[in-house]
């Protein structure tokens, strides 16, 4: 670890490899604390290069232990070759191609990182992405050297049953001796070090098979730990129904015999895309109605789809350096998010999607952590696995699609797979393949890579009655960012309509002004004007439909104006962002007023018709309702407010709001309740999901009550519950509040699931996020339980991460400890595994809008971290960033 001065890799100072490694052979026989890698690689000159005489050959390696070195079979020994502490250095290798041997050791047992070759309950398991390769053999860790691989594994037999690799298997055997075996893998397609992956142990496993669209055959199996197989089917479903997706919608079609997916139970990220064998965390894997929620069914179908399609985006094309993380990323998003806006909800799903985007990224894009899509540099790059990177990275991709429209999107999308296939490439060539296939010039467009930060769209809109016109001025802003003080205007599809006086759409014509295609408009200039004409009442915009730009888009709409939208407007997503807009208008009207009382009573009133006109209107699904009925969180509100953030006072105010609606609202919401009563049979489809959903948010509603009937009712939904999504709800709930059956629940459901390392994260994370004062003694007694491990990530985020990003009440408490407690935990964690220590530093991402107290609280923790050694590359990179004036 270096405690400073890590040095900084820069975009601009890319230079292609002057070596390629052509073929890879692997010989791993594995074991908990030295495990044994033999490498032979086949190097050749890069012949794009033309570069004549002696270049040395520098190859990426850290935290092993080298035995031995050959050059065509001849051994080497020093000065013929330096090894340091990140790198083997050969000064004057031939230059002709040639064959480079290494055998080198790792200890898996005391990977903590997890990065390289670890063990995970038991289990040899692998993570490349993004420079993990280097922890296990010497080589050109970067992801413009693609390579073939062949990999023999030999393990244990009564340890490591199963062994897998990439690719296909070519062959298996036993070893006369110590009760050994052996099975060799070979991938045909080329392929970067960040995509090689091995598992081996003892698991479990479910079978399938799947039918390309040419016909062939292909074998699917999803390891687990033993007697978790049932659990493993939704996950199987999941990925047959994204291979058939990935064919039909976007023509890609799978390349290899087999299809692997590994569940481990200590990974970093959610899972990892290694080509024909995906490493799986296993809360992302493992379902059954009983042990997951509906939540989790979701985000398994989507997890599953997401790795799927990295096989062609991400895999087949590749991206020529770290700096082009979003071309596999954000394009990959976009597809997941597309494969369950059609197997669920097309609104829904963008709700989600949207509400993730602006409470994860939008802050980011405000405030010390802002970097553009493509980064310009970097310290660290697992640093750079942002939402910027990936959802607003969706996000540019969806522009393109609205700009294009479906047709012409696809024919880009085409065009890119034909072009590109097995190549590591960069945005300028995918970009370039829409306006290819287009004829648009996409030169502004491509500022949406280069430019931080979140554009304002300052609009007006007037009305001349005589002339039944409108117009519609657009001022773009754009703020200042860490290293970009002035910014160019982007490039801007804004969907929108006019809604006349009886609700519906007026049939207007733009008469001045860019119109892409019907109903979107170009937003190019730092202010453009819209001319309508055939206006015919006095309009009321309907702006950014279907959210069809990352930005923030400021207009000056009435609360009837508001009201109007929530009753009419055809476009569902603008309806349900019409409601939330208002109910956080009101909740910081609220904390502003001198009578709050008084301003309670009306702006409840308004509101709670709008939703009840919605809550049973039958042409609107259960889900888009649950979305109507969940009101915005404090961090969203306090989002919206910017600047001298106090989330205490935000607390209050939202909790009087939601009671005002709850209690407007409460025949209406115990009718619901009761009429949407548990089914006896569960199932993890769209529409039961959704009935459960409507449910849950109308008693999340009643509960604001808090009457000692609200509180039994919690419990009695709990003590019912046949599901584990209505038993998590009730769990959480319950957590948040002082009801006299709260310990009982949080003890029945500690008992009965203890013996389950996935559930139980469910018992950590109710707790931490419970706004009650007693959470932050509660979470440090929580760290000593012996359920709780800080090696195991997803210990640390269901409870400290959720504390501190789920919890903005209690982590921001006036007096600080929040911040000293979490400053504390990343410095304990960073010891073990800096990556996750670098996302739990995250939660100070948005300190400088807080309260003048508060945010002097929390830089000094930050001071505290940045003041401690050693401290990892990682925690070094973002404390500077976020403590950087």
């Amino acid at each position: 670890m270096e405690a400073e001065g890590p040095q900084t890799i820069l975009l601009a100072d890319y230079q292609p490899p002057e070596y390629l490694i052509e073929t890879v052979e692997l010989d791993i026989a594995l074991d908990p604390t030295r495990t044994r890698v033999a490498a032979k690689l086949s190097i050749v000159r890069n012949p794009a290069l033309k570069t004549v005489g002696k270049v040395p050959l520098k190859l990426d390696g850290e935290l092993m232990e080298l035995e031995s070195i050959a050059l065509d079979g001849r051994q080497l020994k020093k000065p013929a070759y330096r090894v340091d502490d990140t790198s083997l250095t050969i000064p004057s290798p031939p230059q002709e191609p040639f064959t480079l041997e290494t055998v080198t050791y790792v200890n898996p047992q005391a990977n903590t990182a997890l990065q390289g070759i670890y063990l995970s309950r038991g289990v040899y398991c692998s993570q490349c992405e993004a420079q993990g390769f280097r922890r296990i053999t010497y080589f050109s860790d970067r992801p413009d050297v693609l390579a073939r691989f062949t990999v023999r594994l030999e393990a244990d037999v009564d340890a490591a049953p199963v062994l897998l690799a990439n690719g296909n298997p070519v062959e298996r055997g036993t070893l006369a001796k110590r009760k050994r075996h052996y099975a060799i893998w070979h991938d045909p397609h080329p392929k970067p070090s960040y995509l090689f992956a091995i598992v081996g142990g003892d698991l479990g496993s479910v079978a399938s098979t799947f039918k390309t669209a040419s016909g062939r055959d292909v074998d699917l199996r999803i390891y687990v730990e033993h007697g978790k197989e049932e659990r493993a089917h939704w996950a199987m479903d999941s990925l047959k129904r994204s291979m058939r997706w990935d064919e039909k919608r976007f023509g890609c079609e799978y390349d290899l015999d087999v299809f692997n997916i590994v569940a481990v139970s200590d990974f970093n990220m959610g899972a990892m895309e290694n080509k024909g064998l995906n490493i799986f965390n296993d809360r992302l894997v493992l379902a059954s109605p009983e042990t997951a929620t509906d939540a989790n069914y979701e985000a398994i179908e989507s997890v599953v789809a997401h790795e799927y399609f990295h096989n062609w985006t991400g895999n087949r094309i590749t991206c020529r350096d770290w700096f082009q993380l979003c071309l596999k990323e954000g394009l990959t998003v976009f597809r997941d998010q597309e494969f369950s806006a059609e197997e669920r909800s097309r609104t829904v799903q963008r709700i989600s999607d949207v509400r993730q985007l602006k409470s994860l990224q939008f802050p980011e894009d405000g405030g010390p952590l802002a970097h553009p899509v493509r980064p310009d540099s970097y310290i660290e790059i697992n640093n750079f696995y942002t939402p910027t990177v990936y959802e607003k990275g969706a996000e540019i991709v969806r522009m393109i699609k609205t700009i294009l429209g479906d047709k012409t999107f696809r024919a880009g999308m085409d065009l890119y797979f034909e072009r590109h296939d097995g190549q590591a490439v960069t945005i300028e060539d995918f970009v370039a393949c829409f306006a290819d296939a287009s004829g648009t010039d996409f030169s502004q467009f491509m500022r949406w890579y280069t430019q931080s930060g979140t554009p304002e769209l300052v609009c007006d809109l007037t009305y001349d009655k005589r002339r039944k016109s409108a117009e519609l001025t657009v001022h773009q802003t754009l703020k200042a960012s860490p290293g970009k003080q002035k910014k160019q205007p982007q490039f801007i599809p804004l969907a929108m309509a006019l809604l006349g006086e009886n609700g519906k759409e007026m049939d207007v014509k733009v008469t001045e002004g860019r119109e892409i295609r019907d109903g979107v408009l170009a937003v190019t200039e730092r202010t453009n004007t819209f001319k309508f004409s055939g206006v015919t009442s006095r309009p009321v915009p309907s702006l950014l439909r279907g959210f069809s730009a990352p930005v923030n888009i400021n207009i000056s709409l009435s609360d009837g104006d508001l009201a109007f939208l929530m009753l009419h407007d055809s476009d569902l997503f603008n309806r349900w962002q019409a409601g939330n807009q208002y109910a956080t208008r009101s909740i910081l009207a609220l904390i502003e007023a001198k009578r709050p009382k008084a301003v309670l009573g009306a702006k409840a009133a308004k509101f709670a018709t709008a939703i009840r006109s919605a809550l049973f209107d039958d042409r609107l699904d259960d889900a888009y309702k649950a979305e109507l009925l969940k009101l915005p969180g404090i961090a969203d509100v306090a989002r919206e407010k910017s600047s001298k953030v106090d989330h205490s006072a935000i607390f209050t105010a939202h909790r009087s709001f939601s009671r005002a609606i709850a209690e407007a609202l409460k025949d209406d919401l115990v009718e619901i309740y009761d009429r949407k009563s548990r089914s006896k049979t569960f199932s993890p489809d769209a529409k039961s999901a959704g009935r459960r959903a409507l449910r849950n948010a109308a008693l999340t509603l009643l509960t604001t009550c808090d009457g000692p009937e609200d509180y039994a009712r919690v419990a009695a939904h709990y003590k019912r519950a046949s599901n584990m999504t209505d038993s998590a709800h009730a769990l959480v709930l319950i957590s948040g509040v002082d009801a006299p059956e709260r310990e009982t629940v949080l003890r029945d459901f500690h008992d009965r699931w203890k013996g389950d390392h996935l559930v139980i994260d469910l018992w950590f994370a109710a707790q931490a996020q419970s706004p009650r004062s007693e959470t932050l003694d509660e979470v440090k007694a929580l760290t000593r339980d012996p359920l709780f491990r800080l090696t195991t990530p997803n210990k640390v985020r269901a409870l400290i991460g959720t504390f501190a990003m789920a919890n903005p009440v209690q982590f921001n408490r006036p007096d600080g400890a929040g911040y000293r407690f979490l400053a504390d935990m990343v410095l304990e964690i960073d010891r073990l595994n800096p990556q996750v220590a670098a996302r739990m530093l995250g939660a100070f991402r948005s300190f400088r809008s807080l309260e003048p107290k508060r945010r002097a609280l929390a830089k000094a923790a930050l001071h505290h971290v940045a003041g401690s050694s050693p401290l990892s590359r990682d925690c070094h990179e973002i404390v500077t960033r976020m403590l950087d004036d």
